[in-house]
């Protein structure tokens, strides 16, 4: 078993989660409509996949959205056990999400491009809205906005001061994690989980020599 929880993002078949599930992800992100980025499936294909998932594999979708009602419609299409929320959604919209929807997960997404990212996660951690938190390196104010997918990666300093100030809220460390880097990421972070997408791909593909490489690496 890995010594951390490991979600393998941008799904693109129910193929692709079995291979993934068989190598030991806990948890299978599934990428909805985004500005830009990876990964993105039609919700009709989310819904399926999710479906086709076990017990005890946490399903999750992205989503770029960012008010309850627009969240909680599109979830419903969906059907997933989680929500990822890849942009900032503000406190007063997720108390009315977690009321629209009980018993769903909620992960916020905080982008790290400085030391400011503490405090976000800090009042985040302090709401009680959200069951974890999850750093990516996008940047939501480009003239697109980067919302996760870059391949980048960010400075595991603050990403360790992050976690360290907000237990026990569950973190999770994503940002151009591969193979090579992954071990190296988990001692600098010592995050709750791990988040990868591109790293474990070729051509777009879900590459399973790159799976059980990242897999055994940890």
């Amino acid at each position: 078993m890995s010594p951390v929880r490991v979600k393998v993002c941008c799904i693109s078949s129910p193929d692709e989660a079995r291979l993934a599930i068989a190598a030991g992800a806990s948890a299978l992100g599934l990428v909805s409509a985004m500005p830009s980025g990876p990964g993105v499936i039609a919700e009709e294909s989310i819904a399926e996949i999710a479906a086709t998932i076990p017990p005890g594999v946490t399903s999750v979708l992205l989503s770029g959205l960012r008010t309850a009602d627009a969240l909680a419609a599109q979830h419903r299409r969906c059907r997933t056990n989680a929500i990822q929320l890849v942009d900032a959604v503000s406190f007063e919209e997720l108390a009315r999400l977690r009321e629209a929807l009980p018993g769903i997960g909620l992960i916020q997404v905080i982008h790290v491009r400085g030391a400011e990212a503490i405090d976000e996660a800090r009042m985040l951690a302090d709401s009680g809205l959200v069951d974890a938190l999850l750093l990516d390196s996008g940047n939501p104010t480009a003239a697109v906005a980067e919302l996760g997918g870059t391949g980048r990666v960010h400075d595991w300093a603050i990403s360790r001061r992050l976690v360290e100030s907000v237990v026990p809220v569950p973190v999770y460390l994503a940002g151009g994690l591969t193979p090579d880097n992954v071990a190296d990421a988990v001692r600098a972070v010592q995050p709750f989980g791990l988040d990868v997408c591109s790293g474990l791909r070729t051509l777009g593909k879900l590459d399973p020599a790159k799976v059980e490489a990242f897999f055994n690496a940890l």
